[in-house]
């Protein structure tokens, strides 16, 4: 048996919370004041700790209650959208739900995903985004696309394709100064993936260069984050090229230095070994799978 408040009582807390007032708290839920008070004071009770204090005729939270709204918020907020999701839950759709690396997602999954929608109009996708990998089981994931070495227990992975790393930045980032050698780059900020911070070192590496500079400079959590910045101005990044194709195409972003390495690692589409037979799994999985190897859509079939 789960030892919890109410629902009621959090609702209260957190409206008394907003306005410093049981009154104001009271005609927001359509409730007297009285009743208010009692579900704060029976939370109080509960939590054996006071949420709030009365300072000249009003309230004000104490430092228990100033940690605690923060928590009963985001309870209530995850409840209130898990309601909504239920309510529009149809019966006739399977939900498949997809979580992808936030860059990956937003500019090679994305563009790809309305033929697939197209053909299987029963399926509604629910995306979301992680930066890491993690438990697909636990977070209640279906299909998962992943950056690495392409084994993780547990999980069905499928390489879709490597990558080939560059070295861009914005065009007047130089001032037209083309550089002499690679070493050169370090005169300017080198900007990095939180997540890659070998990326540098290891492009150097592959030219038989070193320098005390490969793991210094700015760090971005996302390529997203990272992109962004560079095509500002604040200095010089490695990117996967299938990520900054349109960027390079229209100039917004150059090549300082031609020089590519490929990267150990792969992106893998993955799920966990009991759902490969699932056919919404299954249709994903065999339409991206089909379009990572340069098959069309045309001569895809179910």
């Amino acid at each position: 048996m789960r030892y919890l408040p109410s629902i009621t009582a959090m609702q209260c807390f957190d409206a008394s919370a907003r306005h410093l007032s049981f009154t104001r708290a009271a005609d927001e839920l359509s409730l007297t004041q009285s009743a208010v008070s009692k579900q704060v004071a029976q939370l109080e009770s509960f939590l054996n700790r006071k949420l709030f204090r009365r300072v000249r005729r009003s309230l004000c939270l104490t430092p228990e209650g100033a940690i605690y709204i923060g928590e009963v918020r985001k309870i209530l907020a995850q409840l209130e959208m898990s309601s909504q999701y239920v309510m529009s839950y149809n019966n006739q759709r399977d939900v498949l739900r997809v979580a992808t690396l936030p860059t990956f997602g937003s500019r090679w999954l994305a563009p790809r995903l309305s033929a697939f929608l197209d053909r299987h109009p029963h399926i509604n996708l629910d995306s979301s985004e992680k930066v890491e990998s993690f438990d697909l089981d636990q977070e209640g994931i279906d299909i998962a696309f992943f950056y690495g070495h392409g084994s993780w227990p547990g999980l069905e992975c499928h390489r879709l394709f490597g990558e080939e790393v560059v070295p861009v930045c914005a065009p007047g980032l130089l001032n037209n100064h083309a550089p002499a050698s690679p070493l050169e780059l370090t005169r300017y900020r080198l900007l990095h993936l939180s997540t890659r911070p070998r990326s540098w070192h290891d492009w150097f590496a592959a030219q038989d260069l070193t320098t005390e500079h490969s793991y210094q400079g700015n760090r971005f959590e996302t390529f997203h984050m990272l992109i962004r910045a560079t095509m500002a101005g604040c200095g010089i990044a490695l990117l996967p090229r299938f990520l900054i194709e349109d960027e390079l195409a229209s100039g917004q972003l150059v090549m300082p230095w031609s020089h590519g390495i490929t990267s150990a690692n792969s992106y893998y589409l993955v799920y966990p070994e009991r759902l490969g037979e699932v056919e919404k799994v299954r249709v994903f999985a065999d339409y991206l799978l089909n379009l990572a190897a340069g098959t069309t859509t045309d001569s895809f079939s179910d």
